[in-house]
């Protein structure tokens, strides 16, 4: 594995104290990391591979063989111990990836030609639809969430930075930070490498800028200012924990699925785990776009008017009680269809 660390780091141009203070990680460590004086933890492999574009199956393997070769060792036993373990481990890890029917894999292979056909989103050709979806996206996911700005108030205050009479400051806040939201995850797809912890957490920092307490641990004096505190200390304690946990899912399933299937499943994971709490729903979409943009594909759009958000919200319960990811799936994938025919009808 230590080769494999070093290669990759070579191979990109890093220096290990650019590798260090890229991942907050101590040089003296990388460097032992290298030399195979020292094993990595898990999160740190996790953030290696990330960084240094390492094949995620490939790193893990190397890395679990030595944790096992390390807590065997020379005992006698070890090769029996083994073969047990080997046993139970394939009849326990069978596979989880969810089946896919015939009538999304039509859907799925409609939505890839359609992306061929289109191009370069990025060009000057497409930017005035792009620009369109982002503002029907900002509005219709405000919508699901209660706000009642409409369409063309999202507009005024997003392109004309108008106050719009009636409406709350929440609203407003809520508009701006969702453009603003759209434009970081643009900017991050962008990238070669996958979003990373702080990224997703910037996501949800951004959505909530202005109207979550996010800075409310600081200056609380009494004992109820202290409770509130370790509280919200807790939550944010889970969320890193619960990020963490949802980026090794990522990685573990980013070469496995389809790019659209693993959008909808990553959104469905945050949506079910409550992972940003307020504002879980805004976020969990803004990562699942995140994912689609990151592979080439563009903004999903899950509109918010009556019959839509009822599709939308009963489809992830189903997924949530029964397990039954495959409505959930279309739906986005339904979406996404729906968003590229923009491009070439334009």
């Amino acid at each position: 594995m230590n080769t494999i660390l070093k290669n990759a780091r070579e191979a990109k141009g890093f220096k290990t104290r650019e590798v260090a203070q890229i991942l907050g990680i101590d040089q003296a460590l990388i460097s032992k990391f290298e030399s195979g004086n020292r094993k990595p933890t898990r999160d740190q492999v996790i953030k290696l591979a990330s960084l240094l574009e390492i094949d995620f199956e490939l790193i893990m393997i190397a890395w679990l063989k030595e944790k096992i070769l390390f807590e065997v060792g020379q005992d006698e036993f070890a090769l029996q111990a083994l073969a047990a373990a080997t046993e139970e481990l394939e009849f326990k890890c069978l596979p989880s990836n969810p089946k896919i029917s015939i009538k999304l894999q039509k859907l799925l292979n409609e939505i890839d030609i359609l992306k061929t056909s289109v191009g370069s989103f990025y060009n000057a050709d497409n930017y005035p639809t792009t620009q369109v979806l982002e503002l029907e996206y900002t509005f219709e996911s405000n919508r699901l969430e209660g706000n009642t700005m409409t369409f063309h108030e999202t507009d005024l205050v997003i392109n004309e930075g108008v106050t719009i009479a009636g409406k709350s400051m929440r609203e407003h806040l809520e508009t701006i930070n969702h453009q603003e939201a759209i434009d970081y995850i643009n900017d991050l797809a962008q990238k070669s490498t996958s979003a990373n912890a702080r990224d997703l957490l910037s996501i949800y920092t951004i959505i909530s800028r202005g109207i979550q307490p996010l800075n409310a641990i600081k200056d609380r004096k009494n004992s109820k200012g202290e409770e509130e505190s370790s509280k919200l200390l807790s939550q944010a304690n889970l969320q890193a924990q619960e990020t963490d946990e949802l980026l090794i899912w990522y990685e573990t399933k980013k070469n496995k699925l389809h790019p659209i299937v693993l959008a909808a499943e990553a959104h469905e994971r945050i949506f079910t785990n409550q992972t940003f709490k307020d504002g879980n729903g805004k976020t969990s979409r803004l990562i699942m776009n995140l994912i689609l943009l990151h592979n080439g594909y563009v903004i999903a759009n899950i509109k918010g008017d009556d019959y839509s958000k009822k599709e939308y919200y009963q489809s992830l319960e189903k997924a949530q009680i029964q397990k039954l990811k495959e409505d959930f799936i279309l739906l986005i994938a339904r979406a996404q269809k729906e968003s590229l025919e923009r491009y070439v009808i334009k």
